[in-house]
């Protein structure tokens, strides 16, 4: 990352918040962005806004100016990284049913979220052996990393997570008994939206006692250090950085570009891996004719580089889901 004044900063953002008329807010929203450059995706919905931008230091503090003057907005404070050139193609505000899409929009979770706990308190929590931990992030994102004794559901997509979650309970009550103390349950995602919504999915099942880590592991990872850390690998980030280890250093993962998924050095030297083609978990996936268009925009991207221009191919336009 680089305070360089004349590089992009990119905002990270999100705020479980009622909107009444989420509509009414899309087109000053985007107006606002347009008027100073900002680019990326912003999603509005009644429960809230969530998104990534970037553009100029200045630009984006006019954006965040406009995003705090909304309802339950005030003390929005994004997470923030830098880019030497802009990371996004255009502009986007959209409406939609959920701001992270769990297939529950009538969830509250500005009201009903579990207990937040603070980075520096979630060890002492997570060891706790009474204390069930939930890792709600999708399976190419925990096999690169997660905390210790982190139960991982194994799910493609966070909509899928409640029905996995009803599975999974029923077969814990009935091993711990009819008489066992009531559940204890903590769960993190990477920025710390998806374990917020899923806090308000257990709750509104009956579990009572549910925290959720503040920040997500990006927070833990900048504030907690390695030496008394029980994170273990890396941790996958929705941008062009692709994983980060503790003190968000870079990591040792690769993008790829067929599926986006993270390759490790491993699985680059795979027969299966071809750059900005496939990799190993999806070369079989692929036809003849996909694998031609992805060398195609490979070999774009690559002379787009080599001329020193942009190239919307090279770009990662995704969001925490």
């Amino acid at each position: 990352m680089t305070s360089d004044p004349k590089a992009f900063r990119v905002a990270a953002l999100y705020r479980f918040t009622p909107f009444d008329e989420p509509a009414a807010l899309q087109g000053p929203l985007a107006k606002a962005c347009c008027a100073v450059g900002v680019r990326g995706t912003l999603l509005l919905a009644r429960e809230g806004i969530n998104g990534t931008i970037a553009g100029t230091d200045a630009a984006i503090r006019s954006v965040l100016d406009h995003i705090r003057a909304l309802p339950g907005c005030s003390d929005l404070e994004p997470k923030t990284a830098w880019a030497e050139t802009m990371p996004f193609h255009r502009m986007k505000v959209r409406l939609k049913k959920e701001i992270v899409t769990l297939g529950l929009p009538d969830l509250d979770p500005a009201s009903h979220a579990g207990t937040y706990v603070e980075p520096a308190d979630w060890n002492r929590l997570i060891a706790d052996p009474e204390v069930l931990v939930i890792d709600t992030r999708n399976d190419y994102e925990v096999a690169i990393g997660a905390f210790e004794r982190a139960v991982d559901p194994r799910t493609t997509s966070f909509s899928a997570f409640p029905d996995w979650f009803r599975s999974y309970r029923a077969g814990l009550e009935a091993q711990r008994g009819p008489n066992a103390p009531p559940l204890k349950v903590a769960m993190y995602c990477t920025g710390g939206i998806r374990c917020e919504k899923s806090t308000a999915f257990l709750k509104s099942e009956g579990i009572a006692d549910v925290f959720h880590l503040r920040g997500g592991i990006l927070d833990y990872l900048e504030q907690v250090p390695e030496a008394e850390s029980l994170w273990r690998g890396e941790c996958f980030v929705f941008d062009e950085r692709v994983a980060v280890g503790h003190g968000l250093s870079p990591g040792t993962h690769d993008l790829c570009r067929g599926c986006r998924r993270p390759v490790s050095p491993e699985q680059k030297t795979s027969a299966l891996y071809v750059e900005g083609v496939a990799c190993p978990a999806c070369h079989d996936q692929r036809d003849d004719a996909s694998k031609a268009r992805y060398a195609e925009r490979h070999r774009q991207v690559a002379r787009a580089r080599d001329l020193g221009i942009a190239h919307v191919g090279a770009r990662l336009d995704t969001s925490e889901d």
